[in-house]
């Protein structure tokens, strides 16, 4: 990592988590506790971690804002995570327009063309704490889809819906939400994690 440098958290109320109500803007989920860990294990160098995540948000609502809130902050790395609006909204509000795939994958392509600095993806994490819910079962081609998104633009992929199935796999009956999305302490804590380990060879 750069000595000096501005990474950018930008998704939905998962990466919003709080930032509002917060004096730093980092709210408290899994940015905060990126934010706490870089920062006390890299204090020589001039760090500056910002949070753009927006409750509600689909890859619709990233495009509307990808200038404003990522492009004109010029930002060394860009974090993303979105899709399980992008799917939570086909379950829970059927009758509004909804982003399938297809558009997800445009959308999102086009927005990484246009960005510079290293891009670093992270899979859409869960929706019900249940392998086999109906969410997570169509969550299964946007998971594909930043897969290989990140193939595609040479970014570091953040495996987090794998490392929750995995984690739920374990038959642990130890919970990572308060609702089936939003994380509590511990899904927060696998969110840093996995973006921690994946980013291992960035953060040397």
């Amino acid at each position: 990592m750069k000595d000096k440098g501005r990474i950018l958290f930008i998704g939905d109320s998962i990466t919003e988590s709080g930032r509002y109500e917060d004096a730093e803007g980092i709210g408290n989920g899994y940015v905060r506790l990126l934010h706490d860990y870089l920062i006390t294990a890299f204090p020589s160098k001039e760090l500056e971690i910002m949070n753009k995540g927006i409750g509600g948000n689909r890859a619709t609502d990233l495009k509307a804002r990808w200038e404003k809130d990522v492009l004109a902050l010029n930002p060394d790395y860009v974090s993303v995570s979105i899709g399980i609006n992008d799917v939570w909204r086909q379950l829970d509000s059927p009758d509004m327009e909804q982003v399938y795939p297809e558009q997800f994958e445009e959308i999102l392509t086009g927005l990484l063309e246009k960005t510079n600095g290293q891009l670093i993806l992270m899979e859409p994490t869960v929706i019900e704490e249940d392998v086999d819910s109906e969410g997570n079962q169509k969550l299964v081609p946007y998971v594909e889809i930043i897969r290989n998104l990140a193939k595609k633009f040479n970014a570091i992929l953040v495996p987090t819906h794998q490392d929750f199935i995995d984690y739920l796999n374990t038959g642990t009956a130890y919970k990572l939400t308060t609702d089936g999305v939003h994380m509590n302490s511990a899904g927060n804590m696998l969110m840093a994690a996995s973006w921690i380990k994946a980013c291992e060879s960035l953060l040397k």
